[in-house]
């Protein structure tokens, strides 16, 4: 059975870049291109890991990661942080890694093998 994983960006591009790589890597993935629509499907989906990016409209990643937190059954899959933004490693708490844009796609998928397997 495959691991899933949600991708949480603004930017069609990072999308489509991001569900090739992992659908590639064999990860089944999902997306959202706002907070909202992420909050809905992070409960529906219950992914093994999310990628996030911090700066997007309708509840912004920063907003989606703590109300992830505050759920009991969300709390513990792990983010990957994928921004632009400076600072962005300081904007959500412990993220289980955190990557610019562009991004490294052997270093992403180091990461999430590392994390999910």
């Amino acid at each position: 059975m495959s691991k899933k994983i949600l991708i949480v960006d603004d930017d069609e591009d990072i999308i489509i870049f991001l569900e090739t790589l992992l659908s590639k890597a064999g990860y089944e993935t999902s997306t959202a291109m706002n907070g909202e629509e992420a909050v809905k499907l992070v409960k529906q989906e219950k992914p093994d890991l999310i990628t996030l990016d911090l700066q997007m409209p309708k509840n912004t990643g920063t907003d989606f990661y703590r109300n992830i937190r505050r759920d009991k059954t969300l709390k513990d899959v792990p983010v990957i942080v994928i921004s632009g933004i400076p600072g962005k490693h300081l904007s959500i708490p412990r993220p289980a890694a955190v990557f610019d844009k562009p991004i490294d796609k052997e270093e992403l998928l180091e990461a999430v093998e590392g994390l999910i397997g």
